[in-house]
This record gives structure tokens, C-alpha cells and sequence, in this order.
């Protein structure tokens, strides 16, 4: 489950660097947060743990669905009804060791969820869990078999159709798309790199629009990183802002993708430094730096989701290494908070992931014992 990360074929690019704009705290009634029954309680444990981190993401009528790990370190899905009911499952064939599990990633409105499950092997699997519980599982041609390799679902969208990726024999990394029916077509974006670690993967929670077209990224034979837009026709646009730094392990990728086909992604620059941004559908591309953002390598501001009303969360990292979430206005406005309970220390604090039509923002904190903790936030 790690990040993938293409030049616009289109018109000039505007790239419009933020200014001073207002910031204000969030108040924390406005704050819920939650545990899955069963979840760890120890370093790296808990609820949307998993890994390096945690899935969260919500639908449009308040579901939230993601993993949590327990106490043996072995994920498990999880569904939050709008009501805050929480149903638990496993996908068939999930492993039951350590790193081994099930991850969910992305649900619609109807409740449909999609994501990966971890095997006894250590190789991933896609699956879709439809609203009334039932589990298909999938794997997509040319999927690699050893441990590591595999399928991974990413998103689903309301015609039921999945876009994911999947990691070949050699390490490369491909896109997918389902359709409703299960066939399956692969892709990959026009520069993608052919070795080990690199290729193209779409972005994750909400990369596949109404429509059917795909944000992501893909990495290149130098290893630099490029955004992307895939049309439903299958042709890819890049999107390399201005300012993304064209070493390896630098460059851009795309994360969400809204009805409009407006995208919204991270760059990281020559310092190694993160910067959000949105590309609206006439090609402009705006800078968002959150104010209090650290500027020295590994921290800085990333962009994870933005819903129709181009809202934008996301969390950014200060100079001292602690994560801080926030939500973007339209306008530019924007607002910063911390989950009460959140730790102080580096590597801890707020993690907003998925924002929905109505506002409503998931995501996790990490607290003073390092445990992940559900949150989510209305207006």
C-alpha cells in the first residue's frame, strides 16, 4: 500500500502560489471520535492502522469504512454506520498473521466497499463487499505471486466499477479497471518506468469519478514521479506543477479526482519538501501550502481528498514533525485542527483522508502512545 505517484497535452498551466490567508481552529465539539471494538491498543495498533498508516475514507451519506489492526497485528475491515454502528468483517482467504489482513479503501453511497486482503502468502488480493455483506474477491491479470506482489483495489464509484493496481513477477507497478460485470483492462501511463518500483498506479479513496476518469501517478525511469489524469477514453494527461523537483524519489502525484475533473495531489521539490495542489478542469494549477507547515525535507503540506464542492482536506507536517489536519474552502480559506487526544510528538498527531459531499471529514490520530484512533468530523 505504498504512494504512486504526467506534462499537460492541453493549454499553458497556471501555477498560483497561496498568500497569507486566514486560519482558524476548528472547535472540537464538532469532533467524534471512535474505536472498532477489538482493536489494539499497543504502538501502531488500533483503529485505520495499518502498516505505514491508515486507510479512512467516508461516503456521501456518512459511512466510513477503513482497517483496523489488533492486538496480534492483523487487520480487519471495519463499516461505521452514519448512526455510528460498527460492523466488522474479514475478506475470504485474508491471512491471520502479523501484516497479514483485510484493507478496506473506498466505499459509495449504496455502501459498496472495495480494497485489498493480505493472504497467508503475504500477496494482495482485490475485493468488493456489496451493501448486503457478500465478499467477491479478484485478482487482476499478470498480478505477481509472491509475497508483496498482487492486486489492490482502490476505489470504486457508483456504476459499481473499481480502479486499483497491481504489482507484477518483476516489481512494476500497473493501473486496473473493473467493470460492473468483472472483466478486467489494464493500463499504463504513456513514460512510465519498466523496472522494479516503478510504473503507474491511480491514486487511492476517490480516484475513479462518476464518469470514469482516473487520477494517480507514475514513476519513471529516473525515478521521478509525474501525476496523471486518464480520461474514460483511456488518454492520459500529465501534470507536473510548477515547482516539483525532478530527482529521484521527487516530482507529483494525483490522489483524488471530483465529478467536475477537478484534481488535487502533493509534490515534493528539489528540498524534498511537500506541497499540495489543486488542478481545476481548465488546467490551472494552485499551490496550497498550509500555513505552519515545516519547510525542511519530509515535512510540508499533503493534499488527500476533495469532494464536488472543491473542499480540500488533508494534513500537514510541522517543523517539529507532528501531523495537523485542515480543510480548504473553495476560496482559499482555511481552517486547522487537531483531534483532542492527538500526540505532540514527531511522528504523531491528526491525519483528516477522506472529506464528502455534505463536509463531513474522516481520517485518524495518532496519540502519545503511538496508537490509531478513528475521528470524524461534521459541520
Amino acid at each position: 500500500m505504498k504512494p504512486r505517484i504526467l506534462t499537460c497535452i492541453s493549454a499553458m498551466v497556471l501555477l498560483t502560489s497561496l498568500a497569507t490567508i486566514p486560519v482558524r481552529l476548528v472547535a472540537q465539539d464538532k469532533l467524534i471520535t471512535f474505536d472498532v471494538p477489538g482493536a489494539g491498543t499497543g504502538a501502531g495498533q488500533g483503529t485505520f492502522a495499518f502498516s505505514l498508516g491508515g486507510v479512512a475514507a467516508i461516503s456521501p451519506s456518512g459511512a466510513v469504512t477503513g482497517p483496523y489492526r489488533d492486538a496480534s497485528n492483523v487487520s480487519h475491515g471495519f463499516l461505521r454506520t452514519p448512526g455510528g454502528a460498527i460492523i466488522t468483517f474479514d475478506a475470504p482467504g485474508a491471512g491471520t498473521g502479523a501484516g497479514q489482513g483485510t484493507v478496506p479503501v473506498s466505499i459509495i453511497a449504496a455502501g459498496a466497499i472495495t480494497g485489498a486482503y493480505i493472504d497467508a502468502r503475504n500477496v494482495n488480493h482485490g475485493f468488493l463487499r456489496t451493501p448486503d455483506g457478500a465478499i467477491t474477491t479478484f485478482d487482476a491479470p499478470g498480478a505477481g505471486t509472491a509475497a508483496g506482489q498482487g492486486t489492490t483495489a482502490l476505489d470504486i464509484n457508483p456504476a459499481y466499477t473499481i480502479a486499483g493496481e497491481y504489482l507484477d513477477a518483476s516489481n512494476v507497478l500497473h493501473g486496473f479497471l473493473r467493470t460492473p460485470e468483472g472483466a478486467i483492462a489494464t493500463f499504463d501511463a504513456p513514460g512510465a518506468g519498466t523496472a522494479a518500483n516503478q510504473g503507474t498506479g491511480p491514486g487511492s479513496v476517490s480516484c475513479l469519478n462518476p464518469q470514469g476518469a482516473i487520477s494517480g501517478g507514475y514513476t519513471d525511469a529516473s525515478n521521478v514521479s509525474h501525476a496523471f489524469i486518464r480520461a474514460p477514453d483511456g488518454v492520459f494527461t500529465t501534470i507536473d506543477p510548477p515547482g516539483a523537483g525532478t530527482g529521484a524519489g521527487q516530482g507529483s502525484f494525483a490522489g483524488s479526482i471530483n465529478p467536475a475533473g477537478a484534481v488535487t495531489g502533493f509534490y515534493i521539490d528539489a528540498s524534498n519538501v511537500t506541497h499540495g495542489f489543486l488542478r481545476t478542469p481548465d488546467g490551472a494549477i494552485t499551490t496550497v501550502d498550509i500555513p505552519g507547515a515545516g519547510t525542511a525535507a519530509g515535512q510540508g503540506t499533503n493534499v488527500a481528498n476533495l469532494n464536488p464542492s472543491l473542499e480540500i482536506t488533508g494534513s500537514y507536517i510541522d517543523a517539529n514533525n507532528v501531523s495537523h489536519g485542515f480543510i480548504r474552502t473553495r476560496h482559499g480559506a482555511i481552517t486547522t485542527f487537531d483531534v483532542p487526544g492527538a500526540g505532540a510528538a514527531a511522528g504523531q498527531g491528526t491525519v483528516p483522508y477522506s472529506n464528502n459531499p455534505a463536509g463531513a471529514i474522516t481520517g485518524f490520530y495518532v496519540d502519545g502512545n503511538n496508537v490509531f484512533h478513528g475521528f470524524l468530523r461534521t459541520d
